[in-house]
């Protein structure tokens, strides 16, 4: 190898060598990005960001993003190399079964990466929610003297990433909030898996972001190691506006015959093609996954500088806690994911009383009596506070001038929005959740996935959440949107039936661990159910309960979620004057029901008892499974209309008299 190269050069080459052979190993895999992208990776990991491989989560750790997660094995390797749990065999595993070293980075899989990236887009905005955790985190906590929370978000984003819709939602909204934490490098190397970018993509995207309130800057050669490392000085020295670094680069970097083609983009190169770049960046062509000593030294250098840092902060958390201890020991219970002693008291009881309440209206309630008492409760609305009760009235929003909001107003910008109470659920001492009407969880679906595979908490609210909603008509009334969410595994969606129900909800969504939750609330309002007479509402965590059983032995079951249990309670009277006896049962979560022991189940829906009725204004998939073979279910076939509530639930079978009629007529089978 030419000892003439400089230490900086010889570690770039590195990086680039390790991404191809795990990359070739696997026959798998990206190789065109990380050659390209390699100097970006090397000047944050060794010149800028804060980090500490040996405690991966420090709290005032810089975060990392790799929103062009295609090309991970770019991060693998500078993550083995600056000393992370990341070995070499783990790069050898690259993309095979059980191995850390997965297709596109994993939170939780392996140290060192910060967010589950994958569908382009989704970092870039994951990220503005982690820096509107930092900025919130700083404004709670930072005192004069105790910077406890100044990380940055760093990125490297590529060009799907900047064609993505969601990327377009995020960026207007961090420009908005002036989040000048963060600092996103754009590998600008002009090619997609398709070919050239220009048959899809010939924006000027630097006078996009600056119209989106970014600082810009352009780099026009991705290997001029000195002007990234400037760019990203200039970008840390701006604090109120976001930072875009626009790097062009080369994709596949090195490589004689596949430079700047789609060729290298997501194929291995081959073979002899390997061959050929390591012999251009000077290594033995007969190595793979080769290190240099002092390329190991260089990088292990980077990290314990970060060990160092992460020391110095543990200090000055330690001298907080002495001048602070409230403050620190708030902190430190929500850190660690635990809630304050006692927060449950908060919670309202409702008393059953003549008026309606929708289930919104009850979450209204419930979220400004608990607001008080977690103060890591944060969270708003895509422009519909109003209508979806999100609003936490004692509170400020969050804005570019005040961080200590906890109001936030995403505008118009689902997506984004689901994308970053992501990066808020990945805040320690958040618990973020955020509101749109149920028709538009459509906009949402990639981060409540990527939430689902991570297994974090954030909280999705949807209200509006059936053809009730009425005359908005058939677009806006959701048909197929709750089996279409229960069907994402690791997810648990709560479709409470009345004002007590939904106070339980809360309370199951706050404590939650292992996965999203999604909350379902009416518009319409809906009767307030005697505890006293009927089934507790606790019992809303074990997912399905007995809410009201005949004074006899039943001899079918009504079973409903939501606005609908209300209807089969009035149904249970009507047949009880019919002479028949039937047990009502409220399913709010069938993920919490499934999670039950068999005894319980048995409890409450016997396996003696084989006539049995749902109803639910959603689509009847799934719900065989509770009817079983001798039962039935009223539910909606096809889309919805413009009309008021009672008109549509006449149309569409959702009356007293049709739920007898069909109840009876599984007696009579």
């Amino acid at each position: 190898m030419d000892s003439t190269l400089k230490i900086e050069e010889l570690a770039i080459n590195t990086v680039r060598t390790l991404s191809i052979d795990g990359v070739q190993k696997a026959n798998s895999g990206h190789p065109g990005m990380p050659m390209g992208a390699a100097p970006m990776g090397h000047v944050l990991y060794s010149h800028y960001m804060k980090f500490n491989p040996k405690n991966p989560e420090w709290a005032n750790r810089d975060r990392f993003i790799l929103s062009a997660g295609h090309g991970c094995m770019l991060q693998y390797s500078l993550l083995h190399l600056t000393g992370y749990n990341v070995t070499i065999d783990d790069l050898k595993s690259f993309r095979q079964l059980h191995s850390k070293t997965a297709g596109h980075p994993e939170h939780g899989l392996i140290d060192g990466v910060d967010v589950t990236t994958g569908p382009l887009g989704q970092g870039f905005a994951n990220g503005v929610g982690f820096a509107i955790g930092q900025k919130n985190l700083a404004a709670r906590y930072n005192k004069p003297g105790y910077e406890l929370f100044d990380y940055k978000i760093y990125a490297i984003c590529s060009d799907g990433d900047m064609m993505e819709g969601v990327t377009s939602e995020a960026a207007s909204l961090a420009g908005h909030l002036e989040l000048g934490n963060i600092i996103y490098l754009y590998d600008d190397n002009h090619i997609s898996i398709e070919g050239s970018t220009d048959i899809a993509f010939n924006e000027d995207v630097a006078k996009r972001f600056e119209a989106y309130n970014w600082h810009v800057q352009v780099v026009e050669d991705g290997n001029d190691v000195a002007a990234i490392v400037n760019a990203v000085r200039n970008a840390k020295a701006e604090t109120q506006k976001p930072s875009l670094i626009k790097v062009r680069t080369q994709i596949g970097y090195g490589s004689p015959n596949k430079v700047n083609t789609a060729g290298s983009h997501g194929s291995p190169l081959g073979a002899d093609e390997i061959r050929l770049v390591k012999e251009f960046f000077g290594f033995n062509p007969d190595e793979s996954f080769a290190v240099p000593a002092e390329v190991a030294e260089y990088y292990q250098a980077a990290g314990h500088k970060g060990a160092e840092a992460n020391k110095a902060w543990d200090e000055l958390f330690a001298k907080y806690k002495e001048e602070f201890p409230e403050l620190a020991a708030e902190y430190e219970l929500l850190a660690n994911g635990e809630l304050p002693a006692g927060w449950k008291d908060a919670l309202p009881v409702f008393a059953p009383s003549k008026d309606k309440m929708a289930t919104r209206q009850a979450s209204g309630k419930v979220l400004n009596a608990i607001a008080d008492v977690l103060p890591g409760l944060i969270g708003g609305a895509a422009d519909l506070a109003p209508s979806t009760e999100t609003n936490l009235k004692k509170y400020d929003s969050f804005t570019s001038e005040n961080r200590a909001g906890r109001n936030f107003h995403f505008g118009i910008r689902e997506h984004a929005m689901g994308s970053a109470l992501v990066g808020m659920a990945l805040t320690k001492g958040i618990i973020p959740f955020g509101a749109t009407f149920l028709m538009f969880s459509e906009y949402m679906r990639p981060p409540i996935r990527l939430a689902a595979i991570m297994k974090i908490n954030p909280i999705f609210v949807y209200t509006h959440d059936s053809i009730g909603l009425g005359e908005d008509g058939t677009t806006h009334q959701p048909v197929e949107q709750l089996i279409s969410l229960r069907s994402i595994p690791n997810i648990t969606v709560i479709r409470p039936a009345d004002a007590n129900e939904t106070a339980q909800a809360w309370r199951v969504a706050v404590e939650h661990k292992d996965g999203p939750v999604v909350l379902v609330f009416t518009r319409q309002g809906l009767p307030v159910l005697d505890q006293e007479k009927y089934g507790k509402a606790e019992l809303l965590e074990k997912g399905a309960y007995i809410l009201s059983e005949p004074e006899t032995a039943p001899e079918l079951i009504l079973v409903a979620t939501g606005s609908e249990v209300a209807l089969i309670m009035d149904a249970q009277v009507k047949l009880k004057e019919e002479g028949i006896a039937a047990r009502v049962v409220s399913m709010p979560s069938w993920e919490l029901f499934e999670k039950q022991d068999a005894a319980y189940k048995e409890e409450v829906f016997p396996k003696a008892i084989r006539k049995r009725l749902a109803v639910e204004t959603g689509s009847p998939l799934g719900w065989h499974k509770y009817v079983t073979d001798e039962g039935d279910i009223i539910a909606m076939n096809t889309f919805g209309e413009s009309a008021p509530a009672e008109e549509l639930y006449k149309l569409f079978g959702f009356t007293i008299d049709n739920v007898v009629a069909k109840a009876k007529a599984l007696l009579e089978k």
